[in-house]
């Protein structure tokens, strides 16, 4: 009987310090909400937009005292590797985190003196980020809105950003050319774009929602 007491009592204390740090974790979790919140609201009201402006998180913060400035006179060949997920309907209403991203890069080259006419820009796009891709109709269809990428990708495109489909993503996707947007081209692969612009000189940046 004692040893069985003695059980009862530490699968007790088991169960009463795992439910502690569980409502600590969810404490946890609020309060970072709310500094990053916090954080997010002092970017915005201090970002600027030098040249790319569709999305909000595509700002550039400044920053004095700069002793490392990048040659103005190179030509910038940047491959983008663009794999942000449209995860829900939620985030369906945003402007597409890799999309942003891209938006970003582009900002940041010029507020450092890289005129525009210096950067080369590809967005190879593939994995569930092929959905923000997606023409307005197809877009009103699956997610029930307009598409709020369209307005980026104009601004992007006609900034010199060329973007290129994953022809396997579309595949396994079941997205088909018609449904995309027209100014995509589309490769059998994003395998052979990585590759193929990475040996012509082009410098790897892969854009995921966990970076």
């Amino acid at each position: 009987m004692k040893f069985l007491a003695f059980i009862a009592l530490c699968i007790f204390c088991y169960h009463s310090s795992w439910a502690q740090p569980s409502a600590n974790n969810k404490q946890d979790s609020i309060a970072r909400a709310k500094k990053d919140s916090m954080k997010m609201a002092a970017f915005f009201a201090r970002a600027y937009y030098p040249l790319i402006k569709g999305s909000k998180m595509s700002g550039v913060l400044p920053v004095e005292g700069i002793t490392e400035i990048p040659d103005p006179k190179m030509k910038y060949k940047l491959l983008l590797e663009d794999v942000f997920p449209v995860r829900d309907s939620v985030s369906a209403k945003e402007v597409n985190g890799g999309l942003a991203e891209v938006g970003r890069i582009m900002n940041l080259h010029i507020a450092s003196g890289i005129p525009k006419n210096k950067l080369d820009i590809v967005v190879v796009v593939h994995g569930p980020a092929i959905f923000s891709l997606y023409n307005n109709q197809n877009y009103h269809k699956k997610y029930g809105i307009d598409n709020p990428n369209i307005a980026m990708m104009d601004e992007l495109v006609k900034n010199g950003v060329r973007f290129i489909a994953c022809g396997q993503a579309m595949n396994f996707l079941e997205v088909k050319k018609e449904e995309i947007d027209p100014r995509v081209h589309i490769s059998l692969t994003a395998q052979t774009v990585l590759s193929g612009y990475q040996l012509k000189g082009y410098i790897l940046n892969t854009i995921s929602d966990d970076k």
